[in-house]
C-alpha cells in the first residue's frame, strides 16, 4: 500500500472506530449498519456524491452543507451525520468510501462474520451466490457476507479474497501460469 493511501486509511480507521464506539455505547449498531448500508449504496450510484467528497475545488463550506443536506434527507442518525459534517469542516470528506469499508469491517466483526471480496466475469445467480457462501462458510467456520464485483477481463472463474487469503481460480490466472510456465521451457 502506498503511503497517501495508507494515511488515507488511517484517517479513516480512527472516524470508523469513534462512530462504531459512540453507536455501540448507545446500543444502536442496527441503525448504523442500515445507514451504512445506505450511505454506501448512495456512493456507489451517485458521481455527484462522489464529486462531492474528494473534489478539491469545492469549498468546504459547500461540502459541509451538501454532506448535511444528504445525512438529513437520508435520515442518518445523529452520530454519523454529525461525523460526515465533522469530516467536511475539516477536508476529511475524501476518506469516507474507506470510512465506510472499515464500518462495514467492524460491524461484521461484531455479528462473527466475514465478508468475502468475489470478483466475476459475470453476475451470480442466487444458486451459485448460496453455493459459494456455504462452501465459504464450511471453509471459515463463520458466516461469510459476499461482497461481488463483475469484471469481465475474468474471462471465467472467480477470483476470492478473505482477509489476508486469496483464492483465484480465475481463466485469466491460469493462462497467465501457462504462458509463465512456456516462458520457462524456452
Amino acid at each position: 500500500m502506498s503511503e497517501p493511501a495508507s494515511i488515507s486509511m488511517g484517517i479513516a480507521r480512527r472516524y470508523a472506530q469513534a462512530v462504531f464506539d459512540l453507536c455501540r455505547d448507545g446500543g444502536d449498531l442496527s441503525s448504523l449498519a442500515s445507514d451504512v448500508s445506505a450511505l454506501d449504496a448512495a456512493i456507489r450510484e451517485s458521481s455527484d456524491l462522489r464529486d462531492v467528497l474528494t473534489s478539491p475545488l469545492i469549498p468546504r463550506e459547500d461540502q459541509g452543507r451538501a454532506i448535511g443536506a444528504l445525512a438529513d434527507k437520508m435520515g442518518l442518525d445523529a452520530v454519523l451525520a454529525n461525523t460526515l459534517r465533522l469530516m467536511a469542516s475539516k477536508r476529511r470528506l475524501f476518506v469516507v468510501p474507506q470510512m465506510v469499508a472499515a464500518l462495514r469491517s467492524m460491524l461484521a466483526d461484531e455479528r462473527g462474520e466475514l465478508t468475502a471480496e468475489v470478483r466475476t466475469p459475470k453476475a451470480l445467480t442466487k444458486t451459485q451466490s448460496d453455493k459459494l457462501s456455504n462452501a465459504l462458510r464450511a471453509s471459515t467456520g463463520k458466516d461469510v457476507n459476499l461482497d461481488v464485483t463483475v469484471d469481465d477481463r475474468l474471462i471465467g472463474g472467480l477470483v476470492v479474497k478473505i482477509g489476508s487469503r486469496m483464492i483465484d481460480t480465475s481463466i485469466r490466472a491460469k493462462l497467465n501460469a501457462l504462458q509463465n510456465t512456456m516462458k520457462e521451457v524456452r
